[in-house]
């Protein structure tokens, strides 16, 4: 019986939290200044996962040419400043990982 009421409150627990946003969607207002500061979460999290995992090797800074990481965020960044077409952005990006990595 413990174990029935064990994963009752795992499934209350769980799905409260994922339908409360949803359900109150329609009914809350968001001001709009909060509206607008929110648009950036995606941004500053792509951010914040890009550079570390392209920055740091083994703990440490890796700001150096055997950094293949570094050199493939670099050639999709260049890319991107000049045509601005995700397809053409990850294919160059992933070209330049390749590549790097082969030949370092």
């Amino acid at each position: 019986m413990n174990e029935w009421l064990l994963i009752g409150a795992m499934t209350v627990l769980t799905f409260t939290p994922r339908y409360l946003p949803f359900g109150m969607a329609g009914k809350v207002k968001i001001p709009p200044i909060l509206e607008r500061a929110l648009t950036f979460v995606p941004i500053a999290v792509l951010t914040s996962i890009i550079t570390q995992s392209s920055l740091i090797r083994d703990g440490e800074l890796a700001l150096n040419l055997a950094n293949h990481h570094l050199l493939a965020v670099l050639a999709a960044f260049v890319t991107a400043l000049i045509s601005r077409r995700l397809f053409i952005i990850v294919t160059v990006g992933l070209a330049a990982f390749i590549m790097a990595k082969w030949l370092l």
